[in-house]
């Protein structure tokens, strides 16, 4: 079993916080995007993925070291590839090629599932999906009744289905999504100047492949900042344990669960939560801060927040309300 996690995307939806990070490296509940997408994703296979493959753009090496380590830590050979042009997701997935071979799962790096399933192997396909109450928005699928998909829907502009793609597939046969991929780049089949993944999919039903839906019981967008401190909400609310460091400053503080702190964080004469995430040595003093995404080493002191989103090594001083602010920004009042 091969992961493949297309990720080269520039987030210009989530400056200035993409300014200096890679989206899926943002981090969501105290880990990255893109390691909580992993450990979904080997959450539901029985079948431990053997290889993690990221397809990224030129993000650096110590971007690509990171990447490494969280295939590590999930149990696999880390592997990476480049999109050196954006031109679409089908171009995407096929920059991986040497990894499309056998059962392969793809996953797009920019969403969050929670599901109640483990992955059938034994499936041609799956194309893992959400019932929504506007389809309008999202790729759709068709099915019969045996649960079989028969069309594959791009933005419908009258109502066909309500469920809409999330994002991550599974292949029985790596091989043929690869040679399909392939056959678009060489007969140049664009749409809008792009090599779409649902052109490929649905060459693969007409030859016979069985693909069936994979039902998720919630999905999280992290596509904007909205979204992302959202998304932060329900993964806090969905995990079990929360425990608080022991080398944290706590004085004349109180922390209304849920929050992830994180080290050698100081809270001072303020209220944290709830639905507040804060990394590695922050400092926040004389604060109200709820339903927020707070980074690494950022200094917070006499405002009151909710919605709002700040990255690393920030300083913010007296400036209440809703915010998004990216790396090494001051805003002082």
């Amino acid at each position: 079993m091969n992961l493949v996690i297309p990720m080269a995307g520039m987030g210009k939806r989530m400056r200035p916080h993409t300014l200096t990070v890679p989206k899926p490296l943002l981090s969501v509940a105290g880990k990255s995007i893109v390691q909580r997408l992993c450990e979904d994703i080997v959450s539901v296979c029985e079948e431990k993925p053997e290889e993690i493959a990221f397809i990224i753009g030129d993000f650096g090496k110590e971007v690509e070291q990171r990447l490494l380590d969280i295939a590590r830590k999930a149990g696999a050979k880390g592997k990476i590839y480049y999109q050196e042009e954006a031109l679409g997701t089908g171009h995407a997935v096929l920059c991986a090629a040497p990894s499309l071979k056998g059962k392969t799962i793809v996953a797009f790096a920019d969403t969050l599932f929670k599901a109640d399933f483990k992955l059938d192997e034994k499936q041609d396909g799956i194309i893992w999906t959400h019932r929504v109450e506007d389809p309008s928005a999202f790729g759709v699928v068709k099915t019969n009744d045996k649960g079989i998909i028969t069309d594959f829907v791009e933005k419908p502009t009258h109502f066909i289905s309500d469920q809409a793609i999330i994002g991550i597939y599974y292949f029985r046969d790596g091989e043929m999504l690869k040679n399909e991929l392939q056959y678009l780049v060489d007969q140049k089949i664009v749409k809008s100047g792009e090599y779409q993944l649902t052109d490929a999919l649905e060459n693969m039903r007409v030859k016979g492949t069985a693909f069936k839906t994979g039902d998720v019981v919630e999905w999280m967008d992290c596509g904007n900042k909205n979204a992302t401190v959202y998304t932060n909400q329900r993964v806090l609310a969905n995990l079990e344990k929360l425990s608080v460091p022991d080398n944290i400053v706590q004085e004349n503080a109180v922390i209304i669960q849920p929050c992830f702190i994180g080290q050698n964080v100081q809270l001072k004469n303020s209220v944290i939560g709830p639905y507040v995430s804060i990394g590695d040595g922050s400092r926040i003093g004389q604060s109200v801060i709820s339903n927020s995404i707070i980074a690494e080493n950022t200094s917070i002191s006499h405002v009151v927040l909710d919605n709002t989103m700040i990255g690393n090594q920030a300083v913010l001083e007296g400036s209440p309300g809703e915010l998004s602010l990216g790396d090494f920004s001051q805003m002082k009042r």
